[in-house]
């Protein structure tokens, strides 16, 4: 079993089996492998159950007692994906690693992400063990392969990370930190192309601890994380590794909680990366993981695990994990101090908003209203030249092309576009021609109207909308439709959910700062709340969530953290259902992070079979000019994938050409 720091406690999910007996292990194993078929129940169950300094005991015992390779006969007798996690578990660590990597650099291709994850991640003592094994396993040098195999700033880094030199001391220069902090600045952002040799000096030899500090002071410094001058100054491979580097500073444990996430979420598992990842952190940090990764995404590994693979391969990786943090009364409060350490993250954090849609130069309304009258004009409609200059011009300028159009042509431009655009594409074009205020009014408005509501179009704006926001959609909705949004929202919704909606259409929210003392006193009012007291629960979750300022709400959910070991999002879903439920989650969701809960959104509309192009359209809409390019960042970096590829893959035609247009670029 890993030792951990003195001092340190164990974190691992395996544990040395007491009363340990390697003869009888070995004795066993043979017996399960013995005759017709196997009994793989009992292999994996005896192996899961073993440290892996117990297991190469067993493998001692096996070749003493029978003159055979254990890790052959394991490979003869299993197959697929749990064959290759058996064998990884009866591996050293670092023969395991040296493995992997191997596998990594043969053949046709790289695979890069494994490079990246195990060197990025390792220890120094680890980089040195992993060495010797790779030498040892293949008698050829590691740095040379991977020399051989790999090119430019990516290889660099690679190497530097292959010495295992980083800085191990925990005592932190200031000035020191000042001056990497300027070093990278000058490095990335104040120089015309990028000197990706301060980043690879920095990065890869910096103690983690002088290296969170400088991260800190970076973004104090620039008003950016140092995530944001990476992605924006470097690319390709080199730029994946110096986010994986910077992650495992901030927090291993985090990384491979995303890791594991995106090999599971989606269609089809990335099985090696799920193997890889549950075999090495096993005895090292599984439960760090596992609560990270409860917090984080709201489900645990266990439930993840079990829900993505099948058989044999799924008990083991089960065992491995050790536990359910969904089960009753295993919610670690270590998860809940890993929530708090993100808040405090982000109440650091100078996010500054930007929209994808920004005003065009040169701008001349009456050749633009020209341009559009020309292109529906006669048979047939130019789409591509309507596409152009409404994706490519704010809409302040949309409303004076509109002014002059109607001054020219005695003609209602909106008419007009209605009349030669259909479909989708008419749905977001004709959106993006009206006032924000406006636009979202009619989506309230179409959202009540008809049989049934759609209570998550609701929710979706009432719960995103600042003050100034709101109060200019309650005069659009009483312009364009004689009657007052309360009105609206109180014949076509009920109960607690009803009073929810109407209290954030007031648009009353405070708009303070926090207060410390309000905030714990706050947090008390919703944890003394009797379990199963529902009516009295959603009251004060209301009074609460729909009056208090952000910066207030965000103090309130730390300090529900600290008293109860809950995330106040989880004690939501575990204690409320339906719309009332949505609606507390939606606002919290916004209070965290707003350009996440937008990226969420646009995944859930786009992912699965068909698309919900009404959600898709309405986001692209209304965040365009306010936040699009932070949503965009967020959906890269929780998917995989970037907002511009999700599109490209679930549209077609005109209406991908102008969602594509409005989202802005490929990230």
């Amino acid at each position: 079993m890993a030792k951990p720091a003195q001092g340190a406690k164990y974190r691992g999910s395996i544990h040395d089996y007491p009363d340990f007996d390697p003869n009888r292990d070995a004795e066993a194993l043979y017996a399960a492998m013995k005759g017709f078929g196997s009994d793989k129940e009992a292999i994996l169950e005896l192996i899961t159950s073993r440290s892996n300094r117990q297991r190469q005991e067993v493998s001692q015992s096996y070749k003493s007692l029978y003159g055979k390779d254990l890790i052959a006969d394991l490979k003869y007798e299993l197959t697929g994906k749990f064959e290759r996690l058996i064998v990884g578990l009866m591996r050293p660590l670092a023969y395991c690693d040296a493995k992997e990597i191997k596998d990594a650099i043969s053949g046709i291709g790289t695979d890069e992400k494994c490079l990246i994850e195990i060197l990025a991640s390792r220890t120094n003592e680890q980089i040195h063990q992993l060495v010797a094994a790779y030498k040892d396993a293949y008698e050829r040098d590691l740095e040379a392969d991977i020399i051989g195999d790999t090119s430019g700033h990516f290889q660099k880094m690679l190497v530097v990370l292959l010495q295992g030199t980083r800085e191990e001391d925990d005592v932190v220069s200031e000035d020191l930190v000042q001056q990497d902090v300027q070093d990278l600045y000058e490095a990335g952002e104040l120089k015309w192309g990028t000197d990706e040799a301060q980043f690879i000096y920095i990065l890869g030899n910096r103690s983690k601890q002088h290296l969170r500090l400088v991260f800190d002071e970076y973004l104090k410094t620039t008003g950016k994380p140092i995530e944001a001058s990476i992605r924006g100054e470097l690319s390709g491979d080199f730029e994946k590794l110096m986010l994986a580097v910077v992650k495992c500073i901030r927090s291993t444990p985090e990384y491979f909680a995303e890791r594991l996430f995106k090999a599971m979420k989606g269609l089809g598992t990335r099985d090696n990366t799920l193997i890889r990842i549950m075999v090495s952190r096993s005895e090292l940090d599984m439960l760090d993981i596992r609560e990270i990764f409860r917090t984080k995404y709201e489900k645990s590994l266990y439930s993840m695990i079990k829900n993505d693979t099948s058989g044999e391969y799924k008990k083991a990786l089960l065992k491995l994990c050790g536990g359910d943090d969904d089960a009753a009364g295993q919610f670690f409060p270590e998860a809940a101090q890993v929530a708090y350490q993100m808040w405090e993250l982000s109440a650091v954090a100078r996010t500054e908003l930007k929209g994808t849609v920004r005003p065009a130069n040169d701008f001349n309304p009456d050749s633009d209203a020209k341009a559009l009258r020309k292109a529906m004009k006669g048979i047939g409609t130019d789409e591509a030249t309507i596409i152009d200059i409404i994706t490519h011009r704010s809409n302040a300028q949309r409303q004076q092309i509109r002014q002059n159009f109607k001054s020219h042509f005695g003609r209602d431009l909106m008419a007009d576009l209605k009349s030669e655009l259909s479909g989708d594409l008419a749905r977001l074009i004709l959106g993006l021609m009206m006032p924000p205020a406006h636009y979202d009014a009619k989506q309230l408005k179409k959202a009540m109207e008809g049989a049934g509501t759609d209570e998550k179009a609701l929710i979706e704006i009432l719960a995103t909308r600042t003050n100034a926001e709101i109060r200019a959609i309650n005069e659009a909705y009483k312009e364009d439709y004689h009657k007052s949004l309360e009105d609206a929202l109180s014949s076509d919704t009920s109960g607690h959910f009803r009073r929810i909606l109407i209290s954030l259409a007031t648009g009353n929210r405070e708009e303070g700062g926090e207060d410390r003392d309000r905030a714990r006193e706050d947090a008390q009012e919703i944890a003394d709340t009797p379990s199963g007291d529902k009516t009295s629960l959603e009251t004060r979750f209301m009074t609460i969530l729909c009056t208090r300022s952000y910066p207030h709400l965000r103090r309130v959910f730390q300090e529900f953290i600290k008293m109860t070991n809950y995330d106040v999002e989880h004690t939501i879903k575990k204690e409320m259902s339906g719309d009332v439920r949505d609606a507390f989650v939606a606002i919290v969701q916004s209070v965290k992070n707003k350009p996440l809960f937008f990226a969420d959104k646009l995944y859930k509309s786009m992912k699965g079979a068909g698309t919900d192009e009404k959600t898709l359209t309405r986001i692209m809409v209304s965040r365009s000019e306010i936040d699009l390019l932070n949503i965009r960042r967020e959906f890269v970096e929780k998917y995989d994938m970037s907002l511009h590829q999700a599109i490209e893959g679930d549209t077609s035609g005109d209406f991908l050409k102008a969602l594509l247009a409005v989202c802005g670029g490929e990230d």
